[in-house]
């Protein structure tokens, strides 16, 4: 089956100021330190995704998961190599990012979806169906900037889960909320999954990788390091299947 992604030889750097004040920086050029520094998030990476493929990214925090989610989505472009996209895809990456904290529930709902692709009579139809996900009926004529934490991810999730994509690329969004809503959430991807969808998903939770994916990548200090099925990932991470904790295996 022809790849709906294709990751090659992808790297990516970020520079970092190592001065913080007019006065360090001044001193450090006085002195003829450098004032900034820079590291590769990303470091020749390659792969391919098939259709309709589950596929989970790995790693400690830093490890440059939430960087190729980027480039994947097209946030970011890389600075050598080429990452190839075919289809619709949906960034669940940095949920309610695109939210105005001035308008209300019910005005971001709009906003977000048209931003999605969505047409207006596609958001008309999905309204009442993405309100009830999210839970925060009460308060959708209340402006987001007085949502909480919480909330703010729910309508946020509820508006990207309701988009018409071939891919969805999923990042840590199950980190907010309480249990019967992480419940909900994975309910709706498992839904995408058998539905034929490509999903990129990034989870610090093993139960959960092992429940949704079909494949595990799994990135060290940027570069990745293995490629295969999950249940050997866990073993490359040296994961304890025996713990009976179901929020455990956490890395």
């Amino acid at each position: 089956m022809a790849p709906v992604i294709v990751v090659k030889e992808v790297n990516k750097r970020f520079r970092l100021q190592r001065t913080r004040t007019l006065k360090q920086t001044a001193t450090a050029l006085v002195k003829r330190k450098p004032i900034t520094d820079s590291f590769y998030a990303l470091q020749d990476v390659s792969f391919r995704v098939p259709e309709g493929q589950s596929v989970a990214l790995m790693g400690l925090n830093g490890s440059g998961k939430s960087t190729l989610l980027k480039l994947i989505s097209g946030v970011m472009g890389p600075d050598h190599g080429r990452v190839r996209v075919r289809g619709h895809v949906a960034g669940l990456i940095e949920v309610g990012a695109g939210f105005h904290p001035d308008l209300t529930g019910r005005e971001n709902v709009y906003l977000n979806a048209a931003i999605l692709g969505m047409s207006e009579d596609e958001a008309n139809e999905k309204f009442d169906s993405i309100v009830d996900f999210s839970g925060v009926e009460r308060f959708i004529d209340t402006e987001v900037g007085n949502y909480s934490s919480g909330m703010f991810m729910r309508l946020g999730f509820a508006v990207c889960i309701h988009t018409e994509c071939d891919i969805f690329l999923i990042d840590e969004v199950l980190a907010v909320g309480d249990r019967p809503f992480k419940k909900k959430c994975m309910e709706r991807i498992h839904k995408l999954r058998y539905d034929g969808r490509t999903i990129v998903f990034v989870s610090h939770n093993y139960t959960q990788v092992q429940e949704l994916c079909d494949r595990a990548l799994v990135l060290e200090s940027g570069r990745l390091a293995f490629d295969g099925s999950v249940d050997d990932a866990g073993h490359y991470l040296g994961y304890d299947e025996d713990e009976d904790d179901p929020d455990a295996g956490e890395f």
